[in-house]
């Protein structure tokens, strides 16, 4: 308990240039915890991407289709469990700047193979029987304040005209990272109203019996239509994901460079800092081991002084950074998802008592160091 009052009594100190350190820890972790979300709404496709599933896709492009009729054929191969389909629609709502993705699904079969997507039976029900009804998740449906029953219209780019959508529905995702701004609607309305293209899909989904059979059933898929007029491409969906995050760059390389820079940078502040008010208290270090303090009581003095400023900082950082991804995707619907998972909070943390025991790691041994006489005498 002695140790409370003379570490407080420390920081209190200096009040300005305590407030300034704290800020700087606070403005670093602030800016840890939106680069590692920004990093996991670019690879969050990947990271929560189904190990029991397969995009297959046309070999020459993603943006080449691949025929109806391989449907069947996918479904027949050994260790596949169910297939679903996906088209890129590509249409404008409004103006180009209210961009958001929207695929035209198998009603029947989506929300099996992606039962991360939870939709109410009604709503779901719904999309069943009406042709022209569509879903779109949580976060669309808040950004553009629709609701059950709104009717929603897309200029066409790719399919040109107007197209009509009734809102049957709003999905959730059973995880935070879920993508919930998309807009799901139905493949045969699609199929019904375009004028080419027409027996085509954008890309194959298959779910597996066993995931451990992921390489021995993308070969034979691969294999079977192999010299066809459409060939493919059979990916986990984790990879085929990871190939999205790859075209904007190396977002994991570019998170930690920068945060190495950051701490960096931190460390030396912290440690200037802590070396200064060592200097500052020269003699009190000396009466405190005349008084009887030991050398490791004032080793720990100024560590935990040290840890107790990162883990202030950090503190206020990280906790404004989590309050800004509650606001949701600052973009308007460019990064699939905004969220700051608490494993990365408690790892931004950690960071930032270790670099405050780092920082103060040399200060404290000089001090632990100090001779009675010597200290004295330099007063």
């Amino acid at each position: 308990m002695r140790f409370v009052g003379l570490v407080w009594a420390n920081l209190a100190r200096k009040k300005l240039r305590t407030t300034l350190t704290i800020g700087s820890f606070a403005v670093a972790l602030f800016l840890f915890g939106l680069l590692v979300t920004i990093r996991g709404a670019f690879s969050g496709g990947a990271d929560v991407a189904g190990v029991d599933r397969l995009t297959v896709i046309n070999k020459t492009s993603l943006i080449m289709p691949l025929p109806y009729s391989y449907r069947d054929r996918l479904l027949q191969a050994s260790g596949v469990a169910a297939v679903t389909f996906a088209t890129w629609f590509g249409g404008v709502y409004q103006d180009e700047r209210n961009f958001f993705p929207q695929f035209a699904v198998d009603r029947d079969t989506w929300f099996k193979v992606y039962s991360e997507y939870v939709v109410p039976k009604e709503q779901l029900a719904n999309l069943m029987r009406d042709r022209q009804g569509c879903l779109v998740g949580r976060s669309l449906a808040k950004r553009f304040g629709w609701k059950v029953g709104d009717r929603i219209p897309l200029r066409g780019t790719i399919w040109t005209g107007t197209w009509e959508f009734n809102l049957d529905g709003v999905y959730e995702g059973n995880r935070p990272d879920v993508d919930t701004g998309q807009m799901l609607f139905r493949y045969d309305y699609l199929e019904e109203q375009r004028r080419f293209g027409k027996g085509t899909v954008g890309w194959y989904v298959v779910k597996l019996t066993n995931p451990d059979d992921a390489v021995r059933v993308s070969e034979a898929i691969d294999g079977g239509f192999a010299n066809s007029p459409y060939e493919t491409l059979t990916q986990t969906e984790k990879a085929f994901a990871a190939s999205f995050a790859k075209q904007m760059g190396n977002i994991g390389l570019l998170v930690l460079t920068i945060g190495a820079v950051v701490f960096f940078t931190l460390l030396l502040v912290t440690g200037n800092t802590m070396a200064i008010a060592v200097r500052e208290r020269t003699a009190e270090f000396a009466v405190l081991k005349t008084v009887g303090f030991s050398n490791p009581d004032i080793l720990g003095l100024v560590l935990v002084e040290a840890v107790l400023i990162a883990g202030l900082g950090g503190v206020l950082g990280l906790a404004f950074a989590k309050l800004f991804t509650l606001g949701g995707d600052p973009t308007r619907g460019m990064l699939a998802s905004f969220y700051l998972p608490w494993s990365s909070v408690g790892l931004g943390f950690g960071l930032a008592l270790a670099v405050g025991a780092a920082a103060g790691a040399l200060p404290a041994v000089s001090a632990m160091r100090l001779e009675v006489v010597d200290a004295l005498r330099r007063v």
